[in-house]
């Protein structure tokens, strides 16, 4: 059964893990750089809610939740979301975007944004619309990934 919650200590082993594996895949996260352990504690740690998606004591997901802006348009929140490629097509992705918007919530949030979703990220993007996120532009050119620059797409789910 697939747990989701907050990213304990025991956690980020298995959270920096997955991260990672999306950051050398090269094809969903603006990083270029993997997170040491040392270094995902405190990055995970300056988030508003690190989750982890936990099933059978193995980390197969986990999100990061932190303010999209500051001040005025402080009510903005962003996440960033990774699924282990040996979880994927699973509903944990799932899981985890539905888990999120609940905590944006909960947190005071009115509004989640993602800003660069990468155009052939397919699977992301039939998730999002599914849960009606609205998709509000397109940036051309907006990732560089292994391949070449693709254009990023933008949503926004009103809380």
């Amino acid at each position: 059964m697939l747990e989701i919650r907050e990213c304990g200590s025991a956690d980020v082993p298995g959270a920096a893990a997955v991260w990672n594996e999306v950051v050398r895949e090269g094809r969903a996260f603006p990083q270029t750089e993997e997170l040491t352990e040392s270094a995902a504690r405190g990055f995970f740690a300056a988030q508003d809610f690190t989750a982890a998606a936990v099933e059978d004591g193995r980390v197969l997901g986990m999100y990061i939740l932190h303010p999209n802006n500051v001040g005025r348009c402080g009510h903005q929140a962003n996440a960033s979301y990774a699924v282990a490629s040996a979880a994927r097509g699973r509903g944990v992705g799932e899981a985890l975007v539905r888990h999120s918007l609940d905590k944006a919530r909960e947190l005071g949030y009115r509004l989640l944004i993602f800003n660069a979703v990468v155009e052939d990220n397919t699977r992301a993007i039939a998730l999002y619309e599914k849960l009606g996120f609205k998709r509000i532009g397109r940036v051309p050119g907006g990732f560089v990934g292994p391949d070449g620059e693709r254009d990023t797409v933008l949503f926004y789910y009103q809380l």
